[in-house]
């Protein structure tokens, strides 16, 4: 089996871990980035688009077999809540489409506020599927992904996990959880999106030995068809943790699940 595909949410290069990476002269960021970890998370085109070639050019600046996870726009999730979302949708694919194979997978994050509504759901992965060509169920690696973190309970019950399994969604397992999600049932036999965005204190908290080797007994089964990306970027120590996580999926289980 493949490792687990283990990211970071941005490339900045904190500079306590500069010793990681090849030296500034290998490239930018991104390709230093690139040198050392197989994906990243896009976390600015929630904020704000990017054209066409902004995309293509970071696709340029990574090796064959890296992985972009691309946030879906908040003008979708968040400010239209769902609602008439064509003319959003065909912008976010003409831009991000422009990463090519490099795109992996797309990132829905649905306000806390936002009760499941199945046919606008229904509407918008069927869209996004349309319109970047993923082919629920071919079980093929590398092809596109689209995963959901959703943030109200309504998400979490019986017929909301139906349809997601269905649409082959990846059910996001966040932690820690935001908003008021339900207890988490997985959508996806052969997928996993993980987003350790740190806890207890988001963003700022540093994940313990212990919980990172609890991390790696949940991921190791599912191989390459698993993401997890480190968000606690402001904590400084998100390189070396996402370091210290692969490290553990390359040795021996010694902790349960």
């Amino acid at each position: 089996m493949q490792p687990v595909t283990i990211g970071i949410a941005g490339w900045a290069l904190p500079r306590a871990d500069a010793d990681l990476f090849p030296p500034s002269s290998f490239g930018s960021n991104l390709a230093r980035y690139a040198a050392v970890f197989d994906a990243v998370e896009i976390n600015s085109s929630f904020y704000r688009p990017h054209k066409p070639e902004t995309y293509a050019r970071w696709a340029d600046n990574v090796p064959a077999g890296f992985r972009f996870a691309v946030k879906l726009p908040k003008s979708i999730t968040h400010e239209k809540r769902l609602q008439d979302i064509e003319a959003e949708l065909d912008q976010f694919a003409t831009e991000a489409g422009a990463l090519g194979d490099k795109l992996g997978w797309i990132l829905v994050q649905t306000p806390p506020s936002l009760r499941f509504d199945p046919a606008a759901v229904a509407a918008l992965f069927a869209g996004l599927g349309e319109r970047f060509g993923t082919e629920p169920g071919d079980g093929k690696r590398g092809r596109l992904r689209l995963a959901c973190e959703a943030r109200h309970g309504s998400w979490f019950d019986d017929e909301a996990t139906a349809l997601l399994s269905k649409m082959d969604v990846i059910r996001v397992v966040a932690d820690p959880p935001a908003g008021e999600p339900g207890p988490f049932v997985a959508t996806s036999e052969d997928a996993a999106y993980v987003r350790l965005h740190g806890s207890p204190q988001i963003y700022r908290s540093v994940y313990e030995p212990e919980r990172l080797a609890q991390v790696a007994a949940w991921l190791r089964p599912r191989g390459d068809q698993a993401l997890v990306i480190f968000d606690n970027t402001m904590s400084g120590t998100q390189v070396r943790q996402a370091a210290q996580l692969r490290q553990m999926l390359t040795s021996s289980p010694d902790i349960a699940p």
